[in-house]
């Protein structure tokens, strides 16, 4: 009966401690500094994470989670080869600031702008 508790303490134990770990998105890059990036690039069109060319399209977790652009890869994918009416910044800004304004974006998607 003592090892039936112990393997159910182990299995609760586990299972906290993955649930704890998925609480809070970590991102590979700085949203700090992807907050400037964002503001002399992204703003005029995403605007408090809005979209002025297509509004089912913004920046909000719920348009990102439908458009499939929900997680670091697909923002950066996104920001880098630009698709339809956004531009691609992959030739103005370097991989680093592309990473930094995905975490941004990501951040504050998760914080509902």
């Amino acid at each position: 009966m003592k090892r039936f508790f112990s393997a159910i303490a182990l299995v609760f134990g586990a299972i906290a401690l993955m649930v704890t770990n998925m609480a809070s998105p970590a991102f590979a890059g700085d949203a700090a500094a992807g907050q400037g990036i964002f503001a002399n690039n992204c703003a005029a069109c995403h605007i408090g994470g809005g979209n002025v060319v297509n509004a089912a399209k913004t920046l909000k977790q719920d348009d990102l989670k439908a458009n499939g652009k929900d997680t670091l890869e697909a923002v950066v994918t996104q920001v880098t080869n630009g698709n339809g009416a956004m531009p691609a910044f992959g030739g103005k800004l370097s991989a680093e600031d592309i990473e930094n304004v995905a975490t941004y974006v990501l951040d504050q998607s998760s914080k509902g702008w």
